[in-house]
């Protein structure tokens, strides 16, 4: 049975618009590195009786609660009260600490200020962590079924602090057990379609867990397994996932969690090839999405962005002509533009998307969310008509997967 873990993070500022919490993040990897899955996470104002009340649900469920932040010295630092208070405890003043912190401050060529003895108040039978980067020392409170430990908020004092003086503890209460992944991706099927298929497997199974999360075309299986040894935990991952990957076939095209970019890049550095994009309803969105990955210089000649007929016309070569029998949405359109960065760039291949991506424009045979993508290739040049769902955003989202997973079917990945 798995040992579960909450995090609380503490702090009114995690719940603005422009503060992340990343220490959680962390803490998640160093659990699951020793087989202790996180089952909820939370944030916290800065409120004695609501941080009290998280704490004491969190310690009725699992056997690891785990805090962060609000351990300074001013009174919105609440953590240890909070803590102390869910827990039945008093908080009792340590000399030794207090002396620790002002001989920290002394070393800085400082006097401590008095603000700072509410460091030194430690909850009743918990030990002191001490923490050599900063004035806030963590404590480990053993409550017997629980452990609550309260760490400092800044990651440069909590990540060491977490791994010298919690990793150890953990180990000595809880053991260690393997927690192992895997990591799918897929495309050119929707999420409902490939649950549909594969869902048959994967509920059969409580271990391994698997997560589907979609975006855009873009389809995350994440399968997720723990047992007493790392061979145990990767031989189920290889029973679930030797079932589900034979029934999505080639949808299925990372098995590393790689996304379609890398996927394609690679290939295509393999094998000294080339790419060039041509973009009208994407803007941009397609060339960005090949160079954000590194060295993609390596196989990526550059793009076009032809917003207007003109700049069709100017840039890539399609005649005014064809624009004005098709119209500048028509796969005819999308052939040519292929066609036009492909010859002007010199590239193996080249990618072209031209749509209706809203909220206006479109016609009654190509309304909203009807986009073309073209592929060039040294043999042919092909093109395909999409119709989208949602709104602007996600249409040139779903285009942009689409011409990529065209690329990627072409080149046999």
């Amino acid at each position: 049975m798995s040992t579960e873990a909450e995090i609380i993070a503490v702090g009114s500022e995690l719940l603005t618009a422009g503060k992340v919490d990343t220490n959680s993040l962390f803490l998640t990897g160093e659990l699951n590195g020793i087989g202790i899955e996180v089952v909820r996470k939370i944030v916290v104002g800065d409120d004695r009786a609501r941080l009290a009340d998280s704490v004491r649900s969190a310690v009725g469920r699992s056997a690891i609660v785990i805090l962060t932040g609000g351990l300074g010295p001013t009174e919105d630092d609440v953590t240890r009260d909070a803590v102390a208070a869910a827990l039945d405890r008093e908080l009792v003043f340590s000399e030794e600490v207090c002396n620790a912190i002002r001989a920290r401050f002394r070393s800085f060529g400082r006097r401590m200020a008095e603000v700072n003895k509410r460091q030194a108040f430690v909850i009743a039978g918990a030990e002191v962590l001490a923490n050599p980067r900063g004035t806030a020392p963590g404590l480990w409170v053993d409550t017997g079924p629980a452990v609550v430990a309260l760490l400092p908020g800044p990651p440069g004092e909590l990540m060491p602090l977490f791994a010298e003086e919690c990793i150890p503890r953990l180990r000595a209460k809880f053991g260690s057990r393997a927690i192992r992944t895997r990591f799918f991706r897929a495309t050119g099927i929707g999420e409902g379609d490939l649950d549909q298929i594969i869902a048959p497997v994967y509920t059969r199974y409580r271990n391994p867990v698997t997560t589907i999360l979609a975006s855009s075309g873009d389809i995350q299986i994440h399968l997720r397994a723990q047992a007493d040894s790392e061979a145990e935990a990767e031989r189920l991952l290889d029973e679930v996932a030797g079932q589900i990957l034979p029934l999505l076939g080639d949808n299925v095209y990372s098995r590393d969690g790689a996304p379609l970019e890398v996927m394609i890049g690679n290939a295509l550095r393999e094998r000294r090839q080339t790419l060039s994009v041509a973009e009208s309803c994407t803007g941009g969105l397609l060339g960005g999405r090949v160079t954000v990955v590194p060295g993609s210089s390596d196989y990526f000649r550059g793009g076009f962005l032809t917003y207007t007929d003109e700049m069709k016309t100017a840039l890539l070569g399609v005649p005014a002509e064809l624009i004005a029998a098709h119209t500048a949405v028509s796969e005819a359109v999308a052939r040519a533009m292929a066609e036009g960065a492909r010859q002007r760039t010199g590239a193996d291949y080249a990618l072209s998307v031209t749509g209706y991506a809203g909220p206006g424009g479109g016609t009654a045979e190509n309304p909203v969310g009807t986009v073309f993508v073209g592929l060039a290739m040294p043999e042919s040049t092909t093109a395909r008509r999409l119709r989208l769902p949602g709104d602007r955003e996600r249409i040139r989202g779903f285009a942009v997967q689409n011409a990529l997973d065209m690329l990627r079917r072409a080149l046999g990945l």
